[in-house]
């Protein structure tokens, strides 16, 4: 009688590692073994890259905000400075957008802080 490996289990198992592998190139797609290890560097890669984006849309809205208020003549320390002392509390992705799409009011926000920062 010849030994159990699993059949319809291991098969089981195999195809579906490898449908998680789908689109990956070569043999990364296609051989149980490598596409095992794909899989799981692939989830790897995605759950700290979930931290990174956090980190890399808050530096592009830090660097926004800094063009926006160097061209009123101040810098990013000192703009955020003024707020906070203003009792103004806007996160950076907001200011970011303001900075964007209406400038007259990022202005507003500028003066304010100006105002705060010199007092």
């Amino acid at each position: 009688m010849p030994r159990a490996k699993g059949g319809p289990k291991t098969r089981r198992r195999h195809k579906k590692w490898l449908k998680m592998a789908k689109g990956n190139w070569g043999a990364r797609g296609n051989l149980y073994g490598m596409a095992k290890e794909t899989v799981i560097k692939g989830h790897t890669y995605a759950y700290r890259d979930r931290k990174n984006r956090k980190r890399e849309f808050r530096r592009l809205w830090i660097t926004r905000i800094s063009a926006a208020v160097r061209q009123e003549g101040l810098s990013y320390s000192q703009f955020m400075g003024g707020l906070n002392k203003a009792g103004i509390v806007i996160n950076r992705k907001m200011l970011s957008e303001m900075a964007i799409h209406e400038p007259e009011a990022f202005k507003k926000l500028i003066e304010e802080a100006k105002a705060a920062a010199t007092s």
